[in-house]
C-alpha cells in the first residue's frame, strides 16, 4: 500500500439552507486502502461520499485526487478520472439485462478494468447475465451495482453500506471481495452501520458526527471514547 495519499479532503462544508451537513471534514485515502467511514444516521456520511463523486458541490474546502484539485469538477468528469461509488439503494436500468448494465458502465467511463466477464463473475452474477435487472433481489442488485463501479476502472471506489441487508455468508464473501480489490491497490472508502463488518476489512475508520470527525483509529478504541461512546453507541 502507498503511503502517499491519492484523496485528500481539506475542511470541506457543505449546506443545505442553514444546515451544515459537513462542517470542515478532512481526511486522507492511500492507494489500496480501506478507511471506514461511521456514525449515526444524519451525521455527513453520505454528503461526504456524495462531495467526493461530485454529486455535491462544497461551499467551502478542497477535494484532491492525485495531487489535483477536483473540488469543482462534474460527477462524468469523476468518473472519467477514476472515481466511482455504490449507492444505499441501486438504481440499475431495470429493463436491460445485468450485462448490458456493465456494457454501458464501461461505454461511459472507457478507463482499463478487468473484462465485464470476470467481472460477472467475481460479483456473482455469471448466471444472472442475461437476467433484466429489475428481476434481481436487493442483495443481487447490489452486487451489480459494484460491478458497474468496477466497469468504470475505478481508482478510487466509494461504497455506501453496501452490506445493508445481507446474510452472514453473504457478509463473508462481500468482505473478501472488498479486501481483494484493496489488495489490488484500489482505494476504497466505506460508510457502513454494520460495525463488524468494518472491523473485519479495516482498523482505521472515522467517526463522524453532526457533520465534523470526531474520532480516527480502530473501532476498539472508538469504543472507549467518551464522545463516540456518547453520541454513537449509547453510552
Amino acid at each position: 500500500m502507498s503511503h502517499n495519499p491519492l484523496l485528500v479532503l481539506e475542511k470541506i462544508v457543505k449546506q443545505f439552507g442553514q444546515f451544515r451537513a459537513l462542517d470542515g471534514v478532512s481526511l486522507s485515502l492511500s492507494p489500496g486502502e480501506i478507511l471506514g467511514l461511521v456514525g449515526p444516521n444524519g451525521s455527513g456520511k453520505t454528503t461526504c461520499i456524495n462531495v467526493i463523486a461530485g454529486l455535491y458541490r462544497p461551499e467551502e474546502g478542497s477535494v484532491f485526487f492525485n495531487g489535483n484539485k477536483i473540488t469543482k469538477y462534474s460527477l462524468t468528469k469523476m468518473a472519467h478520472m477514476g472515481i466511482n461509488r455504490t449507492f444505499q439503494v441501486p438504481k440499475p436500468f431495470k429493463s436491460l439485462t445485468v450485462r448490458e448494465n456493465l456494457i454501458i458502465a464501461d461505454q461511459y467511463a472507457k478507463r482499463p478494468h478487468q473484462p465485464l466477464e470476470e467481472l460477472l463473475d467475481f460479483v456473482g452474477l455469471t448466471a444472472y447475465a442475461s437476467r433484466e435487472a429489475g428481476s434481481l433481489n436487493s442483495s443481487q442488485q447490489k452486487l451489480l451495482d459494484l460491478a458497474r463501479a468496477l466497469a468504470t476502472g475505478p481508482s478510487l471506489l466509494l461504497i455506501d453500506e453496501l452490506a445493508a441487508g445481507l446474510n452472514p455468508s453473504e457478509l463473508d464473501k462481500m468482505a473478501e471481495k472488498i479486501k481483494h480489490l484493496a489488495e489490488s491497490g484500489i482505494a476504497i472508502l466505506l460508510v457502513e452501520h454494520l460495525l463488524g463488518f468494518i472491523n473485519s476489512l479495516t482498523k482505521r475508520v472515522i467517526v463522524m458526527n453532526a457533520g465534523k470527525e470526531i474520532f480516527e483509529g480502530d473501532l476498539e478504541s472508538a469504543a472507549k471514547n467518551p464522545e463516540v461512546n456518547a453520541v454513537y453507541l449509547g453510552g
